[in-house]
C-alpha cells in the first residue's frame, strides 16, 4: 500500500513539476517530498499508537515518540510550512502557492486513501480484498462484454468504452461480489480484525465472526412471492 502511494504521489506531482518547470520554482520538489513524509509520519504514527499500544509501551524510545507524536508531527508541518515562506520569490508568489495547494491536495488524494486502505485491513482482509478484486473484475468484464457486443458508445471522453460493457461489467461484479464475499466469509482469516498478542508476541486473526459474516435465511416477501409465484 504504501509502495503504490508514493507512485502515485510521485506521478502527480511530477505533473505539476514538469509543467512549471521553466519557471525554476526553488524546493518545490524537496518540499513536496518533505510534506510527504510529515503526512505519513503523522497517520502511521496514529496507526502504531492505535494498534501496537501493548508493543510501544514495552519500548522507552518508542513511548517518548507515542506520547508527542502530535506535537513532533506539527512540528515537522511547521518546519516545512517555515522552508516555503522563505523560499517565496516576488515574481512567482502566486505560481508557488499554487504549487502548494497542488501538494496539499495531492497528498488529500493520495495520504488520506492508503491510510484509510491500511485501517480496513487492520478490521480484516475481506474489506481489502473484495473491494480490490471487485475492481479487478469490473474493467475486465467490461472491456470482454465491450469487445464482443459493444456497439453504443458510453461517453465522448472514452470512445472505446460502450454501454454494453458497462452493463455487462456492473452486473459481472455484482454476481463476483455475492460469490467472493461468501468465499471469503467462511475463514476467520478474512474476517477476523488483526490483533496484537502481547504473550506471543506475534499477530492474531482469530475471533468469533461477527453476524455480519454468517449465513442467515431470510424469507422473501409475501407481495414479491406472489409477483413470483413462488
Amino acid at each position: 500500500v504504501l509502495s503504490i502511494q508514493v507512485k502515485c504521489y510521485h506521478e502527480i506531482i511530477t505533473i505539476g513539476y514538469r509543467v512549471y518547470h521553466s519557471y525554476d520554482l526553488p524546493w518545490f520538489r524537496s518540499l513536496s517530498w518533505y510534506f510527504l513524509l510529515c503526512v505519513n509520519y503523522f497517520f502511521y504514527g496514529e496507526t502504531v499508537a492505535d494498534y501496537f499500544a501493548t508493543f510501544v509501551q514495552r519500548r522507552e524510545q518508542l513511548q517518548f515518540l507515542i506520547r508527542y507524536h502530535r506535537f513532533i508531527s506539527f512540528a515537522l508541518y511547521l518546519t516545512g510550512f517555515c522552508i516555503f515562506v522563505l523560499s517565496l520569490v516576488k515574481k512567482h508568489y502566486r505560481l508557488q502557492f499554487y504549487m502548494f495547494a497542488w501538494t496539499h491536495v495531492t497528498l488529500l488524494i493520495t495520504v488520506t486513501q492508503s491510510h484509510l486502505v491500511i485501517q480496513n485491513l487492520f478490521e480484516g482482509m475481506i474489506w481489502f480484498l473484495v473491494p480490490i478484486s471487485s475492481v479487478i473484475c469490473n474493467d475486465i468484464t467490461a472491456y470482454i462484454f465491450g469487445f464482443f457486443f459493444g456497439r453504443t458508445p458510453l461517453i465522448k471522453l472514452s470512445p472505446k468504452k460502450t454501454w454494453e460493457g458497462f452493463i455487462g461489467g456492473f452486473f459481472s461484479t455484482v454476481v463476483f461480489g455475492f460469490i467472493s464475499s461468501y468465499f471469503l466469509a467462511q475463514y476467520q482469516y478474512f474476517v477476523c480484525p488483526v490483533e496484537y498478542n502481547s504473550e506471543t508476541n506475534r499477530f492474531v486473526t482469530e475471533c468469533e465472526p461477527s453476524e455480519l459474516f454468517q449465513m442467515k435465511k431470510y424469507s422473501v416477501p409475501p407481495l414479491l412471492q406472489a409477483v413470483l409465484g413462488w
